[in-house]
Order: structure tokens, then C-alpha cells, then sequence
């Protein structure tokens, strides 16, 4: 079946949200990784269940950026922190942060998505903000949404540091 020129021209942004998409997940996976070397002991499984999840949503997207014909972008041998993360509390601002982050960047991939990721993207940013909820203990009327934010920080973007969480 051909694309629909429609198709065609939304096929660049869609595969470069997801890119952007797939390149916040490894920055949530490796700093998910510094989360669970600080973390109290009492919230290890949650660290370690949001962990999980990032790196299932990885591999999807994985998939997906080779289903749309691109080449999957590769993880960093290390990412720079937004502050130092020295014990638990600041691992728990740093999960907050990394789910901030994400409900950001799935926000940019429900925009430029197509139906079936669009309702991809949707989930994962739901599941971000409850896990932000949980790990900071309150919420944002809309997450996702830098100008909505309680912080106003700018969201990520696609030219910000392949290397910065």
C-alpha cells in the first residue's frame, strides 16, 4: 500500500519523536540505575519495577524506530546527572525528574505520532506522571506540558545534550 502524502510527510517527525522517545528511555534506564544504588530499602521495588518498565519501553521503541525505517539511536556510556545524587532523597528527586522528563517527551510523540502510537505515547506519559506522582507525592494538572509544569522548567528537547538526563 502507498502512503498517503499525509503519511508520508508526518513520517519524518513521527520517527524522530520516537528517536527522541527511544533516547529519553535509555537516559531513564541508566538513571534508574543511579535511583537504585541510593535508594531506601523500603522503596527498592519500586525503583526496581520502574527500571523494568523503561527498559521494556526501550526495546519497544527499539522495534519501532527499525519499523519506521531508521536506525535505532544507541544508549550513552554514561549520562550527566541534573544534580548529585549522593542518598536517598535525592535518588527520589532524580526518579521524579527522569518521569518529568519522559511524560515531556511522550507528549512531543502523542503530537507527532500516528493513531497507534499516538495511544502508545498517551499510556507512557500516563505511566510516567503516576510514577512521578508516587515518587514526588504530588502531581501536575497536565503533564507533559512545560507550560504547565509547577517548576516552568523548558521541556526536553531534541537538540538538548545526548548525554543529559
Amino acid at each position: 500500500m502507498t502512503p498517503t502524502p499525509r503519511t508520508a510527510d508526518a513520517r519524518p517527525t513521527q520517527l524522530s519523536a520516537v528517536q527522541s522517545a527511544l533516547a529519553a528511555e535509555h537516559a531513564a534506564v541508566y538513571g534508574y540505575g543511579v535511583v537504585g544504588g541510593r535508594i531506601a530499602a523500603d522503596r527498592r521495588k519500586e525503583a526496581r519495577d520502574a527500571y523494568d518498565a523503561h527498559r521494556a519501553r526501550r526495546d519497544a521503541l527499539h522495534r519501532t524506530v527499525r519499523d519506521l525505517g531508521g536506525t535505532p539511536a544507541a544508549a550513552a556510556a554514561a549520562y550527566e546527572l541534573p544534580f548529585p545524587v549522593p542518598d536517598a532523597a535525592a535518588a527520589v528527586r532524580l526518579a521524579a525528574q527522569l518521569e518529568d522528563r519522559l511524560a515531556a517527551v511522550y507528549a512531543g510523540l502523542v503530537r507527532a505520532g500516528d493513531e497507534e502510537r499516538r495511544a502508545d505515547a498517551a499510556a507512557a506519559l500516563r505511566e510516567a506522571a503516576v510514577r512521578a506522582v508516587r515518587w514526588r507525592g504530588s502531581g501536575v494538572a497536565f503533564p507533559g506540558l512545560a507550560e504547565r509544569a509547577a517548576n516552568g522548567a523548558p521541556s526536553p528537547s531534541v537538540s538538548a545534550s545526548a548525554n543529559a538526563l
